[in-house]
């Protein structure tokens, strides 16, 4: 009798699901969230227009998700000075579900998805788990450079010749923020990918970064998601977007399951949507934090990527591993992307912030021996 393993897809057989570590520490620094609670103000707001939705549970949600839409359509209009309607926007159950949403669409089976690493880590786990073929590409030929070659991207996108693209910036994990010309560049090199430029992060960037939002006219390849979970302070919301051409958008309806947004989850957007200027507030505070980690870091002899995100890649690790470890035996929880002589931290508060340079201060020197 043949097992279950034997019997699941063979692109599954073997793999292990996706999942970073929840433990209960005293520090956790290591999922990119938010260190920052949900001001009350929108707890408030939340509050008052679920309790409105909760007499009406008994039907299906708005499936179009219309307000929702022209909130994300205004939001980002106001913070890239495009003109973006809520026919380009396209949202679902995180950004993960959005991104499995176009390889469901454009990837699948006999066909390539291209992605530069080192990058997010679900780009080959969504490819790969629905049937499309990953081809790990090259950001640089030195690999100690975490910024992506334009040259070197244009030639593995002709010689490879994918069906999905996928960019991110700033990029995790690295923090990287791309430059928007290599988006150009590799949207014209080929005549058929779908291009994917992750913006998770970019509210994080420093000035004068620009988003590939800006590019969306006259691209009908081109897509630029995004997420509420990290400068909205939102990761238990579970809601990401996209912006694309109103023609991208209408096709993702043929994957979507239907009614995949709850009526609760809009409801809980939209209050966070109306309440932007005060979700953002946090933003520049982690920021500060994120510099002063870098800073931190520089000060202890290590080497810190400079960061456009919300977290730092540290190198400068003898054994990144052993190094998360005893970090973890001081209560604080960071990210091993298995990068060697590398760590990712997230920035979190002043007091985390505090902690983390402390513990990494005492583990460099030596204290645990």
């Amino acid at each position: 009798m043949k097992s279950l393993q034997d019997l699941v897809r063979p692109e599954l057989r073997g793999q292990t699901p996706y999942g970073a570590p929840q433990l209960d520490v005293p520090v956790a620094v290591n999922t990119n969230e938010s260190s920052y609670a949900v001001p009350q103000e929108v707890v408030d707001q939340i509050t008052r227009d679920v309790t409105k939705v909760a007499a009406s549970l008994n039907r299906y949600p708005d499936r179009e998700f219309g307000r929702l839409r022209g909130l994300l359509a205004a939001y980002l209009q106001r913070t890239t000075g495009e003109p973006v309607t809520a026919e380009q926007i396209w949202a679902a159950n995180g950004s993960n579900e959005v991104l499995q949403h176009i390889v469901q669409a454009f990837g699948g089976a006999g066909r390539t998805a291209l992605g530069f690493t080192p990058s997010y880590s679900m780009h080959p786990l969504i490819s790969g788990r629905n049937g499309t073929t990953w081809v790990d590409g090259l950001r640089d030929a030195d690999p100690t450079r975490f910024d992506i070659d334009g040259d070197l991207a244009v030639e593995q996108t002709k010689r490879h010749d994918p069906e999905v693209i996928f960019l991110c910036s700033p990029n995790n994990p690295t923090g990287t923020a791309l430059d928007i010309d290599v988006v150009r560049r590799v949207y014209d090199a080929t005549d058929r990918a779908i291009v994917v430029v992750d913006e998770a992060y970019t509210e994080f960037a420093r000035p004068g970064t620009p988003s590939a939002v800006t590019l969306l006219p006259g691209r009908e390849r081109l897509v630029v998601s995004r997420t509420m979970s990290k400068a909205f302070a939102f990761a238990g919301a579970r809601l990401g977007y996209l912006a694309a051409a109103p023609e991208f958008t209408d096709l993702l309806r043929l994957v979507r399951l239907p009614y995949h947004l709850s009526s609760v989850t809009q409801a809980v957007a939209c209050a966070a949507l109306e309440h932007t200027s005060t979700m953002l507030a946090m933003v520049e505070q982690i920021k500060t934090t994120r510099d002063e980690l870098v800073a931190g870091c520089t000060e202890l002899g290590l080497q810190p990527v400079p960061s456009d995100a919300n977290f730092v890649l540290v190198g400068g690790f003898d054994d990144a591993t052993a190094t998360w470890q005893a970090l973890l035996d001081r209560g604080v929880l960071v990210r091993d992307v298995g990068i060697p002589h590398h760590l990712r931290i997230t920035a979190g508060t002043p007091a985390e912030n505090h902690a983390v340079l402390q513990a990494l201060s005492a583990v460099t020197r030596g204290d645990d021996r």
